[in-house]
């Protein structure tokens, strides 16, 4: 990685209008998310918010192309998801979705997709996933790459199946990572449109949680992809220039569920802090490792493109902790707030189940857990 590279400018400016995103985020929030939560769990796709969200601006602050400041802001992308996925993190994950397609675009050298797709993107006004669960998988030695391409001299025609695929619906973006054979065999990744010809979507499962996140299985039948969408040829050197990027961008969701449930905790501290305080991780206590890892993850943001491996390493422990301090929190709610915490449309019960989604989408705890067991014995 270049010497320019690394002296990007990653530090978050001061700028006013800070406040004022966060503030049209809460806006958005209070009046066309909280309605929709409820609904939103048992299914519905809630396209408009996320429009909303895109026109307020919380999908470009972490590109330096896109934001006004030059700089790539990953703090204030954070702190959009996380004022988000207080309320609702099934909307806060398909923020992830739709920031890391932006960042896929952002951090390629595709001039073409950066002035014709990424700024409709990085309003809103297109809608993306990021379809990196099995290519992820794939480079941690965990599952086979299930989509392969032939390449011709115009692009690439895709075969193959992904099972999990989130944010998407008609005419949405995700990017594909596809095994390349012939002549000049290799692994290439390109953005790819739900509408193509050839492209298949199918829900063909009913999740406990995170229903309304539009999440597909993709069926690729002689999907044609113009060399002129192509993200990473060659992949490594890219996905390296990407990856603490992809990964911080997840850390949002967490936060924003673990403060969510320290506020359950406090809210019922009048009520039953009389017996409550024979519990373990109360809300005082979480919210000092809230306050932590808060800190420690806005360190990492600071240098998304460091290329030392203690620095990866680092960052995957940050997204652990995450997760790992997600379902402390969760679970601290659910005994906080006791039988009223397990109705049927309680906020403490959806909080357990966007935890463990947290915990389980890719990086997986047990993937990471892989991944860092295996650069420290490098």
């Amino acid at each position: 990685m270049s010497a320019v590279t690394q002296t990007m400018n990653t530090t978050p400016s001061a700028a006013p209008e800070g406040e004022l995103l966060f503030n049209a985020i809460r806006d958005i929030v209070r009046d066309k998310l909280a309605p929709l939560t409820v609904k939103i769990d048992q299914g519905y796709y809630p396209a408009e918010v996320l429009r909303a969200l895109g026109e307020a601006g919380a999908f470009r602050q972490h590109l330096a192309s896109q934001n006004g400041r030059g700089e790539y802001d990953l703090q204030a992308a954070l702190k959009a998801m996380d004022i988000v996925s207080q309320q609702c993190m099934s909307t806060g994950f398909m923020m992830w979705a739709q920031d890391v397609v932006c960042w896929y675009i952002e951090m390629s050298n595709n001039e073409h997709l950066k002035q014709t797709l990424l700024p409709k993107l990085a309003s809103g006004e297109a809608l993306g996933g990021t379809a990196l669960s099995n290519p992820m998988k794939y480079l941690a030695g965990i599952e086979p790459l299930l989509v392969s391409a032939v390449e011709t001299e115009e692009g690439f025609i895709l075969n193959g199946t992904l099972p999990w695929v989130s944010n998407l619906g008609p005419d949405h973006w995700f990017g594909s990572i596809f095994k390349v054979g012939g002549d000049n065999p290799r692994d290439v990744m390109a953005l790819v449109n739900t509408s193509w010809p050839g492209m298949e979507l199918k829900q063909l499962a009913k999740f406990c949680g995170m229903e309304g996140t539009g999440t597909y299985a993709l069926f690729l039948k002689d999907v044609f992809v113009p060399k002129n969408h192509v993200l990473g040829d060659p992949l490594i050197p890219y996905l390296k220039k990407m990856k603490a990027g992809f990964i911080l961008l997840q850390t949002g969701m967490a936060t924003g569920v673990i403060e969510s449930c320290i506020q359950l905790c406090e809210e019922v501290e009048p009520k039953l802090g009389h017996v409550n305080c024979y519990l373990d991780d109360r809300p005082d206590e979480l919210r000092v490792e809230l306050d932590d890892a808060r800190e420690a993850i806005a360190g990492l943001c600071e240098t998304p493109f460091n290329p030392d491996p203690d620095y990866i390493r680092t960052v995957l422990e940050a997204r652990l902790l995450g997760g790992e301090l997600v379902l402390k929190a969760a679970n601290s709610a659910m005994l906080h707030t006791g039988a009223n915490g397990y109705l049927f449309d309680a906020p403490a019960q959806r909080k357990l189940r966007e935890a463990y989604f947290v915990a389980i989408v890719t990086p997986a705890t047990k993937h990471l857990r892989k991944e860092i067991d295996a650069m420290a014995a490098a």
